[in-house]
């Protein structure tokens, strides 16, 4: 498919910010200090030169789009750098980026000269920035004593060094999983030739999600489902149980010392939901929400198993995605082997910039020569018209020491007139090759377009005045809605039959199939929610008490079995290889709370009957999108729905079938 939104390879474009990791590990953490350096030196001037209002907001977001320039880099290369050296170069990086951030923010004297600005004289993104920048300063301490700002240091230094373990531990645990080839019935023939057997006549697959995910949806055998279901809930085990323990117990000193009674309160103090409380009420709301559909959806899965299993009183937590795609198959006409050939990697991606480019009027030029960290990776120039708005890249395939999710990074922060965004999609989909075609699931394709959706934000959003409320730049737990949101355009029937095409016949995904699979995709979606609030659940109860003493494999255990119908199964471990748990901490209730928010925002959209209504989508780009964090997000919700958000849209997503 052309995608309408693509040109073809344009000529070489000037080096944009990838260059600063195709560079030695040296020369990696020199650039790294000298931005360091050079942040330092603009707080110095700005103290020096005293300069009032405006001109003190200026220079202080100079110094930290410095600052937050080489960290971000550095969280680039430590994530995704085949070179383990220029790995490690970043994450001596971003601990000293960290120490000059929390430098920084426990400076007394440029809080002082900020807190001086009088507010009246800016215009109402400037004040928003100003409010926002002071909260931050008073949560980080700099308003303590000299005793408890040294402190406070010392724990802030602490935590980059473990959550940089924690990380790791995660990257590097691949593990490998032996199988007799018989025990591949089931899998699609694409991903059986996709693993030949080694000389010992055995399959191997790794608990990376190009193998994990198909294998326990499509396996027959239970026993293998079951053993890949354990070795997978092994990862980074024992390693991070210690550094688990560590993280939460410098976490919540940290909270304590500022005042809080524990990390989650800490941590959701400037965020939409505003308290930990507030938080776990909306848990228990969701998950009271879904309970009874989640109890439907158990027992189809039960009656399901039983047709194998005469007598079965349970349902494994092995069993729940093959024994779903079984009733999907039958109860609805979607054999999810079959759809898969509609969705080849290439044209999924050519679709996602198809799309995106129609409904946002923006273009996107494939760089040729771009510097890149590695062969894989993919650049891309956006525009509108002839106007260059960004720059993004597609790091789109595992590879060892690779993050192990799917994530938006941003390697360089827009500014109107200084600077343009840069942002990169790392994801881990199956690699297209000689003897695989690159199929993606359908819940893969609904990915793509979640993260693709944050690189849109990422661009759009990069070109306010002040670096620092530009991009997706707005309170964390909103962060998510816009890229939620997105995964709309590829369950609506007319997009989905304009790229989902057969690889090989080359025919269009039929109506009648597009219809049972937006059926199917409705089954399960009670245990899907609950599944999400015992996460929730898991994340903030980590953090809303005093860890000392708390067992987490227990603790993850209790909660995991009040949320869901799955016991714990002992000796697994999924906390340890949780990696929210690091990037989210205490707020995994994000997802779910800015799901909320997203199914009201496109009810603006499905309203008008046409998805691609391009004065909805004007509109949406122009309040939410285009605003980065210049405003609260209840603000732009309000501004874009014309009336505050609220659940009614979300409840009538989950109670449809």
């Amino acid at each position: 498919m052309a995608a309408a939104g693509v040109h073809g390879a344009a000529a070489a474009q000037p080096v944009g910010a990838s260059s600063r990791l195709a560079v030695t590990p040296a020369e990696f953490l020199s650039n790294c200090r000298a931005s360091i350096a050079a942040a330092r030196a603009q707080v110095a001037a700005l103290q020096a030169a005293a300069p009032r209002g405006d001109a003190a907001l200026q220079a202080y977001d100079s110094a930290q789009k410095t600052l937050g320039g080489a960290g971000a880099a550095a969280s680039l290369a430590r994530e995704v750098h085949p070179d383990k050296a220029m790995r490690e170069a970043g994450e001596t990086c971003i601990q000293e980026v960290s120490s000059a951030s929390t430098e920084q923010s426990l400076d007394r004297s440029t809080f002082d000269m900020l807190a001086a600005i009088d507010p009246s004289g800016l215009d109402s993104a400037s004040r928003y920035y100003l409010e926002r920048t002071l909260q931050r300063f008073r949560l980080a301490g700099v308003d303590r004593d000299e005793a408890t700002r040294s402190r406070v240091r010392q724990l802030n230094d602490e935590l980059v060094r473990i959550s940089q373990t924690f990380n790791r531990n995660i990257r590097d645990s691949v593990l490998t999983l032996e199988l007799d080839p018989a025990e591949l019935e089931g899998l699609p023939a694409d991903f059986v030739g996709a693993h030949p057997p080694k000389s010992n006549g055995k399959v191997q697959l790794t608990t990376d999600p190009p193998d994990y995910g198909p294998f326990m949806s499509y396996a027959k055998s239970a026993e293998a489902r079951e053993a890949f279901w354990k070795l997978y809930r092994q990862r980074a085990h024992p390693a991070n149980l210690a550094t688990l323990d560590a993280l939460l117990a410098r976490r919540h000193e940290l909270a304590t010392v500022l005042g809080h009674a524990h990390w989650a309160d800490y941590v959701t103090a400037d965020k939409m939901i505003g308290s930990a409380s507030q938080a776990a009420g909306f848990i228990d709301r969701i998950a009271a929400a879904a309970a009874r559909r989640a109890d439907r959806d158990y027992a189809a899965l039960l009656a399901r198993k039983r047709k194998d299993e005469a007598g079965a009183t349970q349902v494994l937590p092995w069993d729940a995605g093959y024994l779903a795609d079984r009733i999907k198959a039958e109860s609805y006409g979607v054999e999810s082997r079959q759809v898969r050939p509609y969705f080849q990697y290439d044209k999924v991606k050519a679709a996602v910039l198809d799309i995106t480019g129609r409904l946002f009027s923006i273009r996107y030029e494939r760089l040729a020569g771009a510097k890149l960290w590695h062969p894989d990776v993919e650049a891309y120039d956006v525009y509108e018209g002839d106007k260059r708005l960004g720059r993004i890249y597609l790091d789109m395939f595992p590879r060892a020491n690779k993050y192990k999710h799917f994530a938006h990074f941003r390697l360089a922060t827009g500014q109107r007139g200084v600077s343009l965004p840069e942002s990169v999609l790392v994801c881990n989909f199956r690699r297209p090759g000689a003897n695989d075609p690159g199929l993606l699931e359908y819940g893969e394709v609904r990915t793509f377009f979640h993260e693709f959706g944050h690189l849109v934000h990422a661009v759009l959003g990069g070109q306010t005045r002040w670096a620092g409320i530009s991009g997706v730049a707005t309170e964390r737990d909103f962060v998510e809605a816009p890229s939620q949101m997105l995964e709309e355009w590829m369950r609506d029937p007319r997009t989905l039959q304009s790229f989902a095409v057969h690889y090989q016949t080359k025919q269009a995904i039929p109506t009648e199939l597009v219809e049972r699979l937006r059926k199917a995709d409705e089954f399960g979606k009670g245990l899907q929610v609950r599944g999400q609030m015992s996460l929730a659940a898991v994340s903030l109860g980590l953090h809303n008490r005093d860890p000392k003493g708390l067992d987490t494999t227990a603790f993850v255990a209790q909660t995991q079995e009040k949320y869901t119908p799955y016991r714990h199964v002992p000796g697994t471990y999924f906390h340890e290889a949780f990696g929210h748990l690091d990037g989210y901490s205490a707020i995994y209730y994000t997802y779910m709370w800015s799901l909320v928010i997203a199914k009201d925002m496109f009810s603006a959209f499905s309203a008008q009957g046409d998805i691609m209504n391009p004065e909805v989508a004007a509109r949406y780009r122009r309040t939410v999108l285009e605003p980065g964090g210049s405003k609260p997000a209840a603000q732009l919700v309000q501004d874009f729905l014309g009336r505050p958000y609220g659940f009614q849209a979300y409840e009538r997503w989950l109670n449809a079938d």
